[in-house]
């Protein structure tokens, strides 16, 4: 305290005033580093900063970008000036405002004179493709994410659109993270509204009817930000935080995404979300929010997840010796969660069998694919691909009968993540094992097994619904889908044991 304050250098204390030109050229040489990305989407959002700035002022700040602030940067005439003008031109869309337009123009003029273009720049021309579209929803009605896949070049990425359906259904965070990360997200989100008792319902959805969906939630919240504060401080805009870029910029590349799907089209159903103060405790909208915390929040172009909290499972018991002697065969009844009228599976195993084994046999027994990740939940823990993020350990090494030593005693399979397919597997006996028979060996069942992708049981039941009416709009869509050509051959009550025996012994 008894020391001399220093005087502040800084130009309001200095007075030695602010030179545009020096911040402006000292910003342009910054984007140097930008030009050289392999990557489109970084430049992508770095032209969608930019366009919401523009934007956050009203027409006056979008005259000033027009006529003031890309002439300028146009002016530096560098390979980083053009890096800048092509990304904000990237994220004008086909209708540009002024700024965009002005962009557009200016890049066009750089590119004539010669200058060098973004090493990006060639794979943002490429096509974008996109799908497949989901739309997964808390059975409270509170809240929903939206999640879009697109890729272009050969890289993919998936926009996550998080909307709260206490707030009118309006958006409430967006993500942009890789493509390879959504799994992990997915996960994530099932597993913490499982452990709070809430379930999660999934939907695939069409393009047209994901752009509805998103549009609708994004012009909630445009309407909602108006209605806050409509004289706000562009400075105050949500352009950038501490964990990359904030809600604005965000909402420009959604949209830009939005507009290259087909027309939008109102789901069957489909209704806005009405405003409540009312929170409950149980909110899963919060709980996704706090695992995004706990990943220190999204990165600017990822989103790493962190395994959550778990209690300690008891330890594992040790597998069996040979002086033990052979396993017995364990009966199994293998039923998935939530159908209506019910579908399982009755398999006669061998009690060592691994529950990496067990996973192939389930595959087959109910005939999915086998494209999604999986996962045993155990009193001992949790099995799988290993994942540590997860908190899933191998299931190679682990025997049922470790996790699963007494008839009565029941454990859960889950497969794919996204669907959520949720199998209860019971220890219906142990008896010895027969040396005449092969094992695993289905000895009963009942009814044909969902197809994979269809959305979980939720999606099937609306499957079954469309397929039983040809009025139904989108009768001929799921039959293309399905790779039939008429409803008499979905056949959802049958089932035929040998079949499966069949697949097991060549699998």
């Amino acid at each position: 305290m008894s020391e001399a304050e220093q005087p502040c250098d800084c130009p309001a204390c200095s007075g030695d005033g602010v030179d545009p030109g020096q911040i402006l050229a000292a910003f342009v040489d910054d984007a140097a580093t930008l030009a050289e990305a392999e990557d489109p989407l970084e430049a992508e959002m770095a032209g969608a900063l930019f366009v919401a700035m523009a934007q956050s002022g009203g027409e006056e700040t979008m005259e000033a970008f027009a006529g003031g602030f890309v002439p300028a940067i146009e002016a530096r005439g560098t390979r980083a000036a053009l890096t800048i003008l092509t990304a904000i031109s990237a994220m004008s869309g086909d209708e540009p405002t002024p700024a965009g337009a002005s962009a557009r123009a200016a890049a066009g003029r750089l590119t004539e004179a010669g200058v060098a273009a973004p090493v990006w720049a060639g794979h943002l021309a490429a096509p974008l493709s996109a799908g497949p579209f989901t739309r997964m929803y808390d059975d409270e009605g509170t809240m929903s994410v939206l999640v879009g896949v697109f890729e272009r070049a050969g890289r993919g990425h998936a926009l996550v659109i998080v909307v709260d359906h206490e707030n009118c259904g309006a958006a409430d965070q967006i993500y942009v993270l890789g493509e390879e990360e959504l799994p992990t997200l997915v996960a994530g989100l099932h597993q913490g509204a499982r452990a709070d008792g809430v379930t999660i319902k999934t939907k695939k959805l069409g393009a047209p009817e994901f752009r509805w969906y998103a549009e609708q939630a994004l012009e909630i919240r445009a309407d909602h930000d108006a209605e806050d504060d409509p004289d706000a401080d562009p400075e105050d805009a949500d352009l950038v935080n501490e964990d990359g870029p904030g809600y604005a910029p965000l909402a420009v590349l959604a949209r830009n995404r939005l507009a290259t799907l087909p027309s939008p089209r109102r789901p069957r159903g489909a209704v806005t979300s009405p405003h409540t103060d009312d929170r409950t405790s149980l909110d899963v909208l919060q709980q996704f929010a706090a695992l995004i915390d706990q990943a220190g929040g999204p990165g600017m172009f990822g989103l790493n997840l962190p395994g959550q909290r778990r209690p300690q499972p008891a330890k594992l018991p040790a597998k069996r010796k040979k002086s033990n002697g052979p396993a017995p065969v364990y009966q199994i009844k293998v039923s998935l969660k939530g159908a209506k009228p019910p579908i399982w599976r009755r398999l006669l195993v061998p009690g060592d069998i691994t529950l990496n084994r067990l996973h192939h046999a389930l595959l087959v027994a109910f005939g999915w694919h086998g494209d999604h990740m999986y996962v045993f939940d155990t009193p001992y823990g949790q099995f799988g691909r290993a994942d540590r993020e997860l908190g899933h350990r191998s299931d190679t090494p682990v025997t049922l009968e470790q996790v699963a030593p007494s008839p009565k005693d029941k454990i859960r399979y889950t497969y794919d993540f996204g669907d959520d397919w949720e199998h209860e597997i019971l220890i219906e006996k142990a008896t010895p094992a027969d040396p005449t028979r092969e094992y695993p060996l289905c000895t009963a069942g009942r009814r044909a097994a969902p197809p994979d992708d269809c959305g979980g049981i939720w999606g099937y039941q609306e499957l079954v619904e469309i397929l039983a009416d040809p009025t139904h709009p989108e009768h001929e869509e799921r039959l293309e889908w399905l790779g039939l050509t008429d409803a008499g051959q979905f056949t959802p009550e049958a089932f035929n044991p040998a079949e499966v025996n069949e697949r097991l012994r060549r699998s």
